[in-house]
């Protein structure tokens, strides 16, 4: 394997024949294949841009996108394994490459010469996905740094360089933290806890010669702890490990991986890119190719929103601290006892618990159902596939529709459901090539995604158990895939989820939550692990019932994150240390959130979306796209209330299909919103949603 890694001839990283040779990449194929691509990109950009080339899309598109594209393809397959399947070769070589291809594309987003080709095109002779891409191009070589000058551009080429670098080494410090601990509980302090966890971490304790029970600060395992265990001491423990990760806070060697430094210096390299590029502050870029206007209209959105949900969410700790008292005797609750309090009021209220419904959830039933839905919604048939893969646990699956010539490739997707140590936590999709119109064979290149979660294992043989909010998160990301996989666009910028404006991102995502709460979606993806019934009726009813049980709270848990996050961007001055930051933080906490954590809680810490996920100044997207999402959703609804039947209607969905899901980035989101619901979107369906109308 290691002769065909590094081979040139038979690099897999250089192997563009259909689908990634993920299974042969090794660390030493990444170094001599990036180089190679880089090579190619560079004279590809030279050539593009000598003077007498010809200012022409096309040709542009058949000389450089095609070099750059293959680039794209390779760092990204790196890119994922390095967060899948990280390892210390892996990490070392991707570490070692990230600078190069950083510096390639920095110095592509800033070629004043590409600039003056792509400015002097007549976008009135581009086709209308073309002039979409244009105009996107245009404004990204205005942010990428291509208007400036000397020392101002070689200055900002810098700046995205070591962004990039502290990006990737908070988010490196985030899963070393994360996986850095470990606790052995004894089989008294785990009392309460579901017998699947128990197994697991059992399991855990035995592979590594020790009895009791290993707690890791992985999300299958910390969060059933948390609910759970009845051992409030043990329950601090845990809170503490979690809520001080990659701090100063952090006990013993752990503190090697504080972030504080990095959050600092983060922001202040954003800062001064904004000043380089004439803006007030960094949120002010960040919103350039998004759908809200201002910092100041974000901040009021959520403010609105936070005034709208204060009232429910004070309701919702007072039910909490009454229910504490009375019927568990705690007169003072601590951060760690709320997510245990919380669970017990939920099952006196609505009579029944998380793990009451979680047999029901079996992985493959669970996906059975949700590819039903997809099918019938959006008109495709999904197939079992075949790929090479980085783990035995991914699964590859084909869209097929029946088209005037037969059975036609729409997209395909790999799987990768389940936790596992170096595998970066949460959930994502990602893409591994766009539809395009190929500009080199004029063939037509079908669109590839990247769907990965992180779910707890089956364990003694039995099929993995999932949480309904699993079962969410599951259905959040395969929304992303459709949108990213149903693209009828050709042009490569702004096919699937590519040109779509950040805040805009989350609508297909959200949209497909919808449908874990209707019962006659529901009943078709549930077989208890042992009998295979369904989900009981009354089950389902309780489970609705409690639907929005805490949504005042979690509202304004997201509220205060998003306002911290766009707080910390649109400073006239950057806050520059870790206190600074806290104090932003701790002021944003005192403005909404009506339950205040420990001071040694360091939640900005491992806040990756903003620090190292793209979500910097952009994290209010979530709520934004949310109104999106339910005022779509609501379409769905009034078909269902006119024809009687359920929400999966098949003439809603083409609509939705076809305005939404397949336009892509090729126009402005509002107006792919607008062709579906024939106006702008409303708040009323989101509030009416959560309990808050």
């Amino acid at each position: 394997m290691n002769d065909r890694s590094t081979s040139p001839v038979l690099n897999p990283l250089l192997d563009f024949g259909d689908l990634p040779l993920f299974d042969a990449i090794t660390p030493a194929s990444v170094q001599p294949a990036i180089d190679e691509l880089l090579l190619a990109a560079n004279i590809a950009l030279e050539e593009a841009t000598a003077p007498d080339f010809p200012n022409d899309w096309s040709r542009i598109s058949r000389t450089l996108d095609v070099s750059t594209e293959r680039l794209s393809r390779a760092w990204g397959a790196v890119s994922h394994l390095n967060s899948v399947a990280d390892t210390p070769e892996l990490r070392a070589a991707y570490n070692e490459a990230l600078p190069k291809v950083t510096e390639f594309w920095t110095r592509l987003g800033a070629d004043e010469r590409l600039y003056d080709k792509y400015k002097a095109m007549d976008p009135t002779k581009l086709n209308p996905e073309q002039a979409q891409a244009h105009h996107n191009a245009i404004r990204g070589f205005v942010l990428g740094g291509a208007a400036l000058q000397g020392g101002a551009k070689t200055r900002f080429a810098w700046l995205q360089e070591r962004q990039a670098e502290l990006g990737q080494k908070f988010s490196e410090n985030a899963l070393d933290a994360t996986d850095a601990f470990a606790l052995y509980a004894t089989p008294e302090e785990m009392a309460g806890v579901p017998d699947d966890v128990l197994q697991s971490t059992a399991a855990a304790a035995k592979a590594e010669g020790k009895t009791g029970h290993k707690l890791t600060l992985k999300m299958p395992c910390y969060l059933p702890v948390m609910q759970f265990a009845h051992s409030s001491p043990l329950r601090e423990k845990l809170y503490r490990a979690y809520a001080t990760r990659a701090s100063d806070q952090a006990s013993g060697d752990a503190v090697k991986f504080d972030n504080a430094a990095i959050m600092g210096e983060l922001l202040a390299l954003r800062h001064e890119e904004a000043r380089l590029l004439g803006y007030r502050h960094y949120a002010d870029v960040s919103l350039v190719p998004k759908m809200a206007e201002s910092p100041e209209q974000v901040v009021a959105f959520l403010r609105d929103l936070a005034v709208k949900a204060r009232p429910y969410a004070e309701k919702d700790l007072a039910d909490l601290r009454e229910f504490a008292s009375k019927e568990l005797g705690q007169n003072d609750p601590q951060a760690w006892d709320w997510p245990y309090i919380g669970e017990k009021l939920k099952e006196a209220r609505y009579a029944f618990s998380e793990q009451e419904v979680k047999p029901y959830f079996t992985a493959p039933k669970v996906l059975a159902g949700l590819f039903q839905i997809v099918e019938t919604l959006f008109e495709v048939a999904i197939r079992k596939d075949q790929a090479p893969v980085w783990n035995p646990g991914v699964e590859f699956y084909r869209l097929e529709r029946s088209g005037p010539k037969g059975i036609e490739l729409v997209g395909q997707f790999y799987l990768d459901p389940a936790a596992r140590t170096g595998k970066r936590g949460g959930a994502w999709m990602d893409d591994v090539r766009a539809r395009w119109l190929r500009p080199d064979t004029g063939a037509l290149q079908t669109p590839v995604a990247h769907l990965v979660c992180n779910f707890a294992e089956g364990v003694n043989g039995k099929p993995a158990l999932l949480t309904h909010d699993d079962v969410i998160t599951l259905f959040h990301e395969f929304g992303h895939g459709l949108h990213h996989m149903l693209t009828q666009v050709s042009e490569r910028d702004v096919s699937g989820i590519s040109g779509v404006e950040w805040d805009a991102v989350e609508l297909p995502s959200q949209f497909m939550e919808n449908f874990c709460w209707e019962w006659d979606v529901l009943k078709h993806m549930t077989a208890h692990v042992d009998t295979g019934e369904p989900l009981p009726r009354d089950l389902f009813d309780k489970m609705l019932a409690a639907k929005n049980y805490q949504s005042g709270l979690q509202t304004l848990r997201q509220v205060e994150f998003s306002l911290f996050d766009m707080l910390l961007h649109s400073q006239p001055e950057p806050v520059s240390s870790g206190a600074e930051i806290l104090a932003l933080q701790q002021r944003v906490r005192d403005e909404v959130a009506v339950l205040q954590p420990p001071p040694y809680n360091r939640t900005p810490h491992t806040f990756s979306h903003i620090f190292a996920g793209g979500y910097s100044a952009g994290y209010y997207s979530y709520k934004w796209a949310e109104v999106l999402s339910a005022d779509a959703y609501a379409a769905f609804e009034e078909a269902a209330q006119q024809s009687g039947h359920s929400t999966l209607d098949v003439a809603t969905g083409r609509r939705y299909r076809q305005a939404i899901l397949e336009a892509g980035g090729s126009r402005p989101a509002m107006e792919s919103f607008k062709a579906f619901r024939g106006r702008e979107p409303s708040i009323d369906a989101l509030l009416r949603h959560q309990g808050m109308a």
